[in-house]
């Protein structure tokens, strides 16, 4: 079986990096999952593979569901071929269960970005280090090297909270504050016998 090894980067966090070997004739959907585990991903987002050339320009995509039927359905606005700030793009488009590695490893030094979670975008540099042979599929895909995690992101269940103490403590802050802030020398006792319908 020949297998494909991978250095991957991720350059929002220092010294992030991944090796990882995976089977040639791997899709790719499964490289996909491996990947989210490997890097430490969470939750269940929109992600996509695009095959570059050596600087990185995207020339073909490769997506988790195939999106042609939706993008015929929308109009599609009419650009000048001249216009620089055009958007349209033309890439060949193909959907990861259907894609395997060995179809789109061309280059000795194959760039491919990994983009996951278009809302809160990550995007990973692959680069192609070499093919090999192994009489062990068993072992196959694997890290081989790791180094580097990715920021954890907040919510409402891993937001650290203060301890008891701290937040008593916060709390007597702000209530002196309230109180320090609006004394004005009002007492209730003085307005007992007011009242309300002929005193004013």
């Amino acid at each position: 079986m020949y297998y494909y090894k991978f250095k991957v980067y991720y350059d929002e966090v220092e010294d992030f990096v991944r090796d990882v070997d995976v089977p040639a004739n791997m899709n790719f959907e499964d490289f996909h999952l491996f990947l989210y585990k490997c890097l430490g991903l969470q939750g269940n987002e929109f992600a996509a593979f695009s095959i570059c050339d050596q600087k990185w320009n995207k020339q073909k995509e490769i997506t988790l569901m195939d999106t042609s039927d939706d993008e015929e359905m929308m109009e599609n606005p009419e650009y000048d071929d001249e216009d620089s700030y055009s958007t349209k793009t033309r890439l060949p488009r193909f959907v990861m269960k259907e894609a395997l590695l060995k179809d789109f490893i061309t280059d000795p030094h194959q760039h491919i970005l990994y983009e996951y979670d278009f809302i809160d975008p990550k995007t990973f540099y692959i680069e192609f280090q070499k093919a090999a042979q192994t009489d062990k599929p068993k072992e196959f895909p694997r890290c081989t090297y790791q180094k580097g995690t990715l920021p954890v992101k907040y919510s409402s269940k891993n937001m650290p909270q203060p301890d008891v103490d701290e937040a008593s403590l916060l709390l007597d802050d702000l209530e002196d504050d309230y109180d320090d802030g609006f004394d004005d020398g009002y007492n209730e006792e003085d307005y007992t016998d007011l009242n309300e319908f002929t005193d004013f």
